[in-house]
């Protein structure tokens, strides 16, 4: 891609298994995932470094990888200045500013880009929660491309809710805006109490399976979920719904929307069934790389 905000080497996705690069304009944020990547850090940063000449490589490791795959690591800064906290990026006309040295991930979600765009397209006039919400991206997105009434935006850490605050105010937007701290079954549990409902529900909770023995324990909580967001949808209500394990494949996650609308008594119509953003390619000899699943759907 040519954004100057975007990931530039996904691991099996690009043949370099175990090494990811994300460029935050004049940054470059490294996770290795593997020990053979990483011990060739030492060819791999200078080239790096040679090729883009950034301000500065950031390397980050993910939580539970090091001790996984026995990476003996240190995060922090490997050439030229550390970035700035926060970073300002631009995605489909709004600024976020991210913590790319603690945030989740490496900073921002990138792979979603694309689907908060089109989740946008059908929340004209809505009510909108924004579960999981982090740095309020699908949130912010409907209320600024999609034009809906109001955002409610939920995430468990309180670190998020101030991060999605601050990028409402960044973009005008906080008068249309609530931010709430809590866990996000609860809350939906607390808004079918209230017989609160909204226009469009988006839900993108974490990974919830890491290996396959996780995947009956995930797909329960997936089903939970999606049971509780589709309860809480006015007739004719918009749900866009993701899983971003790579163990659970596209079927998979079309049953635990079936189970969870039978649940809750209502039909589901799949509007559209997307993935991940184009700067994150899928290897054919990795089906895991096709890692994330976005399905949008109206609820009756």
């Amino acid at each position: 891609p040519t954004s100057r905000v975007c990931r530039l080497i996904l691991s099996e996705g690009d043949q370099l298994s175990g090494l990811t690069v994300d460029r935050y304009d004049d940054w470059l944020l490294v996770q290795w995932t593997s020990r053979a990547l990483a011990a060739r850090g030492d060819v791999i940063l200078p080239a790096l470094q040679a090729r883009l000449q950034p301000r500065g490589i950031w390397v980050r490791t993910e939580r539970g990888i090091g001790e996984l795959e026995g990476l003996e690591v240190a995060d922090g800064l490997v050439q030229g200045e550390p970035p700035p906290r926060p970073l300002f990026v631009v995605e489909n006309g709004l600024r976020f500013g991210v913590d790319v040295i603690e945030g989740q991930k490496t900073g921002f979600y990138f792979d979603q880009r694309d689907n908060r765009a089109a989740f946008a397209r059908y929340v004209a006039g809505r009510r909108v929660l924004d579960a999981f919400c982090y740095t309020g991206g699908f949130g912010l997105a409907a209320l600024q491309l999609g034009q809906a009434e109001h955002a409610t935006c939920v995430d468990s850490s309180a670190t998020a809710v101030e991060t999605a605050r601050a990028n409402a105010e960044l973009n005008g937007l906080l008068s249309r805006c609530e931010f709430i701290k809590s866990d996000v079954a609860p809350y939906l549990e607390a808004a079918a109490d209230r017989d609160e409902r909204f226009g469009a529900i988006v839900l993108d909770p974490p990974k919830m399976a890491r290996t396959r023995g996780g995947l009956d324990r995930a797909a329960k909580g997936y089903v939970r979920l999606n049971r509780l967001a589709i309860g809480r949808l006015e007739p004719g209500g918009i749900l866009a719904t993701c899983s971003c394990s790579g163990l659970v494949t596209r079927d998979d996650f079309l049953d635990i929307l079936s189970r969870a609308a039978l649940e809750a008594g209502r039909v589901l119509q799949v509007l559209e069934q997307r993935g991940q953003a184009s700067d994150h390619p899928v290897s054919v000899h990795c089906r895991e790389s096709d890692y994330l699943e976005c399905v949008i759907a109206r609820v009756v």
